[in-house]
């Protein structure tokens, strides 16, 4: 039906997965073109700031698609307490702390090969985690982490407000 060669259409979520996916469960992207031409090579909206809750589901998932994750650099600034490394799935990832802000997570699979996501916030509307998710993805795209998450309205968070329950929904 459709060419193996041409480029798949990038549709957005319906708000229904979002409503159906449970805590601890990741709610990531990749980008779907092999070549890997684009700023970011996909997205990730955690529900929190806490990495130690958050970072399992996100390794796992990863895990699935691309083999053995080794290392994940973070901004230390964006999450609460950050370890230096964690077991996830019996195996060892370790976490190191790089300025990338807290708009980009960087995954290593093996011994160098990198990976750069997009880190929505966790306080984002559904509507701007979807658009903004969607273009992290999208094949050769060139607009940065941080003016992404500027176009589609979703913000940056500063990890040091509002560090109460979250407001339900999401």
């Amino acid at each position: 039906m459709a060419d193996s060669d041409s480029p798949r259409v990038t549709r957005l979520l319906p708000d229904a997965v979002h409503e159906a996916v449970r805590p601890g469960t990741a709610v990531v992207r990749l980008e779907t073109n092999r070549y890997r031409q684009g700023v970011l090579d996909g997205a990730w909206w955690p529900r929190s700031r806490d990495i130690a809750a958050e970072l399992p589901s996100l390794i796992t998932a990863l895990t699935e698609h691309l083999g053995p994750i080794t290392r994940v650099g973070l901004d230390t600034g964006a999450w609460e307490e950050l370890p230096t490394r964690m077991t996830i799935d019996d195996r060892v990832v370790h976490i190191e702390s790089f300025p990338v802000g807290d708009d980009t997570v960087l995954i290593t699979r093996g011994e160098q090969d990198l990976f750069s996501l997009l880190v929505v916030p966790p306080h984002a509307a559904p509507d701007a985690a979807r658009a903004a998710m969607a273009e992290a993805v999208r094949t050769g795209s060139v607009t940065q982490a941080e003016q992404i998450l500027i176009d589609t309205g979703t913000g940056r968070a500063d990890p040091s407000a509002g560090q109460g329950p979250q407001a339900g929904g999401g």
